[in-house]
């Protein structure tokens, strides 16, 4: 564990703390993808896979356990909630996310550490998780006013991969460890994917006006 592994992590947490905050407290999901968040439910699942069988830290299983809880928690509120559900615009919502599925899945049979049903699992999850934030990006050029909890979720989402670049440079240079290259690329296709989310959202902070999204 090093610091920008911690502070990834906790920028993941409280991004999945924001989204949860706007649908709790406001009972709604107006500017959330729906599939991004089911997306991101299939990415925990598959990489966490080993949740039972390979014990790494007390940590390690709590966080493991509270992004598969959370991410399955937020697309039950979003499908099934009386109030919550009646605010997702599924007219607005359109990409087709389950064609995102296959060339991932290709992909990571292809590509990967070693050929065992785990690595490629894991692989696949990475490879899912660097594009699975496409249908939320397209859903805010759409709504193109975003509010506040909304765009510090996606914001917060960002710099959570961000920073996990800078732990996985840290690994390679200063741990003396021979680490994968494999989260490198599908990180920083992730990172490379916000960056025009990125530049208007810091534009409207140093601002202080609302988000827009151009069209």
């Amino acid at each position: 564990m090093n610091v920008f592994r911690l502070a990834g992590d906790m920028t993941h947490l409280l991004s999945i703390i924001v989204l949860l905050l706007k649908i709790r407290t406001t009972k709604s999901c107006s500017g959330i993808s729906l599939k991004t968040q089911e997306l991101y439910v299939i990415v925990f699942v598959t990489r966490y896979l080993n949740l039972f069988s390979r014990y790494v830290s007390l940590y390690n299983t709590l966080m493991k356990l509270v992004f598969i809880g959370t991410s399955i928690c937020i697309v039950c509120h979003m499908k099934f909630h009386k109030l919550v559900k009646q605010t997702y615009n599924k007219d607005e919502d359109t990409f087709r996310h389950y064609f995102l599925i296959p060339p991932c899945l290709m992909l990571a049979l292809l590509v990967h550490r070693s050929f065992t049903f785990m690595e490629v699992m894991w692989t696949f999850s990475l490879y899912l998780e660097a594009v699975a934030i496409l249908p939320q990006l397209i859903l805010l050029q759409r709504y193109r006013n975003i509010d506040n909890l909304t765009g510090n979720y996606v914001f917060l989402l960002g710099a959570y991969r961000a920073l996990y670049l800078l732990n996985w440079m840290y690994r390679f240079f200063l741990e003396n460890h021979k680490y994968r290259w494999i989260p490198w690329i599908s990180g920083l296709v992730q990172t490379a994917l916000y960056a025009d989310f990125f530049y208007y959202y810091i534009k409207s902070w140093n601002n202080n006006t609302k988000l827009k999204l151009p069209a």
